[in-house]
C-alpha cells in the first residue's frame, strides 16, 4: 500500500495571495501623464477659481494659483503615490484606500488647474460649474437610484431612459392641463410606475429576457411620447400650445444655508425635486444596508433560492422594487419639464437613462456611490460647456469622454472590483 495514499490533505494549506497589478499600473500611467502634461507641457499662467457670488453670507476671495507650480506639485504627489501603491501591492497584496483617494483628488486638481490655466480667460466660477451641473446630475441621480432598487433585487433595469422620458412627458402634460406643478410631479411618478410595471410583468412573471424588455420599452416610450407630442402638445389655441406650458416648480432656498459659498447655491437653493433627491440618496442607502427591508432585498438579489427557503417571496419582492424604481425614475423625469426647461420636446432626456446605468456601475450598486458618480458626469458635462465658452484649447469632446473612460476603468477592475449582485438579471422560477 502506498504511503502517500494515507496522507490526507492538510486544512492548513498556505494560501497564495493573488495580487492584481492593475491599480499600480494605472497610477503609474497617470503619474507619467501628469509629469508630461502638467509639468513639461503645462501652461505658465495662473488659474483663478471664483468661489463667492453676490448674496453669499460671506465673501471668499478668489483662489488664484500658478498653473505650472501646481502642476509640478501634483505630478510629484502622483509619482510618490504610484510608487507607494507598487510597494503596498508587492508587500501586502493590496493598495490602501487612502492612497487611491489621495491620488484621485490630486490628479483631478492638477487636471482642472491645467485646463483652466490654458484658457483665454484663465478663470472659472465654481458656483456656476456646480449649479449648472445639477441640471444634469439631478435626473441622473434619480435614474441611478431606480437602477439600484431594481438591480439590488435582481432585475436589470435598462428601461431607465424610458421611465425618465415618460415622467418628463406626463409631468408637462398634466401640469399644463391642471395648472399645478405638483399634480404634474405626481403624474410623472405614476408614469414611471406604469413603464416599470411592464418591465416587471414581462421579465418576472413571463420570464422574458430583461435586457430585451428594457430596450423595447425604451423604444416604445420614445415612439409613444413622440406621437402624442405631435398630436396633442402641438395643438395651438389662440397661438399658444396650451398642452405644453407646464407650471414650473419654484426654488425653495433654505435660509442661511443657501448663502454658504459654493455649497449653498448648489444644494440649498433647490426645488422640491432637488431636496427629494438628497433625501432619497440617504434613505435608500440607510434602507438597503441598515434595515430588515434592505437585508431582504439584498438576499433576493444575491441568493434568491436561499431567501425563498426562509420565507421571502422572491418574485413579489422584485416586483415591488421594480415599481418603486419606476416611481423614482418618473420623478427624475419630471425634473426636465418642471425645473430644467419650460416645455417638453421629443427625446429630451438625451440618453441620460443610459448614463445613469453607467453611474450605477461606477458607483458599485451603492446609492451614495451612484450619486457621486452622477455628480462626476454632471460636472464633466457642464465643464465642457463652460470651458468651450472660456476658450480652452482642449477639445470639448475630450472632456465629455472622461467620465465614460473612468467608467470603463471601473468596470474592468482598474479602480477596484465592481461586481453586480450575483442574481442580477437571472429570473427565479420556484421549483
Amino acid at each position: 500500500m502506498s504511503v502517500t495514499a494515507n496522507i490526507k490533505p492538510s486544512k492548513a494549506v498556505d494560501r497564495v495571495a493573488v495580487r492584481s497589478w492593475k491599480t499600480p499600473a494605472l497610477f503609474g500611467a497617470l503619474a507619467l501623464f501628469a509629469v508630461v502634461v502638467f509639468v513639461l507641457l503645462g501652461p505658465s499662467g495662473q488659474a483663478t477659481f471664483r468661489i463667492s457670488q453676490e448674496g453669499d453670507a460671506w465673501q471668499v476671495p478668489d483662489l488664484a494659483v500658478p498653473a505650472k507650480a501646481v502642476g509640478i506639485i501634483v505630478a510629484a504627489i502622483c509619482v510618490l503615490l504610484a510608487a507607494r501603491a507598487y510597494q503596498q501591492m508587492k508587500k501586502e497584496g493590496r493598495v490602501d484606500k487612502w492612497v487611491t483617494m489621495t491620488f484621485t483628488v490630486a490628479f483631478v486638481i492638477g487636471l482642472l488647474v491645467w485646463i483652466i490655466g490654458g484658457t483665454k480667460t484663465q478663470n472659472i466660477t465654481l458656483v456656476g460649474l456646480f449649479t449648472g451641473a445639477m441640471l444634469i446630475t439631478t435626473p441622473l441621480v434619480f435614474g441611478s437610484l431606480s437602477g439600484v432598487l431594481c438591480e439590488r433585487s435582481g432585475v436589470v433595469n435598462i428601461a431607465i431612459e424610458g421611465q425618465l422620458l415618460a415622467g418628463a412627458f406626463t409631468a408637462s402634460l398634466v401640469s399644463s392641463i391642471t395648472h399645478n406643478a405638483y399634480a404634474g410631479l405626481f403624474a410623472a411618478a405614476l408614469a414611471g410606475v406604469l413603464v416599470s410595471f411592464l418591465l416587471a410583468a414581462f421579465s418576472i412573471k413571463y420570464v422574458v429576457n430583461q435586457i430585451i424588455v428594457g430596450v423595447v420599452l425604451n423604444v416604445l416610450v420614445s415612439g409613444l411620447t413622440g406621437f402624442l407630442f405631435e398630436k396633442i402638445m402641438k395643438i395651438k389655441v389662440d397661438g399658444a400650445t396650451i398642452y405644453n406650458q407646464p407650471v414650473q416648480l419654484p426654488d425653495l432656498p433654505i435660509p442661511v444655508l443657501s448663502q454658504i459659498p459654493v455649497i449653498g447655491p448648489t444644494l440649498f437653493r433647490q426645488s422640491i425635486i432637488g431636496y427629494l433627491m438628497l433625501v432619497l440618496v440617504a434613505a435608500v442607502w440607510f434602507g438597503l444596508f441598515r434595515t430588515r427591508w434592505g437585508l431582504r432585498i439584498r438576499a433576493v438579489g444575491e441568493h434568491p433560492k436561499a431567501a425563498d427557503t426562509v420565507g421571502i417571496n422572491v418574485n413579489r419582492t422584485r416586483f415591488l422594487n421594480v415599481l418603486a424604481g419606476g416611481a423614482v425614475a418618473g420623478v427624475g423625469g419630471a425634473y426636465f419639464t418642471l425645473v430644467a426647461v419650460s416645455s417638453f420636446s421629443k427625446d429630451m432626456t438625451g440618453g441620460l437613462g443610459f448614463i445613469a446605468l453607467a453611474a450605477l456601475i461606477f458607483g458599485r450598486w451603492n446609492p451614495i456611490g451612484a450619486a457621486l458618480a452622477a455628480l462626476l458626469f454632471g460636472v464633466a458635462g457642464n465643464l465642457q460647456s463652460i470651458l468651450s465658452l472660456a476658450g480652452t484649447p482642449i477639445d470639448g469632446q475630450f472632456l465629455a469622454m472622461l467620465p465614460y473612460a473612468l467608467t470603463i476603468l471601473a468596470v474592468s477592475g482598474f479602480v477596484g472590483k465592481s461586481r453586480a449582485p450575483a442574481a442580477d438579471g437571472e429570473p427565479y422560477l420556484k421549483g
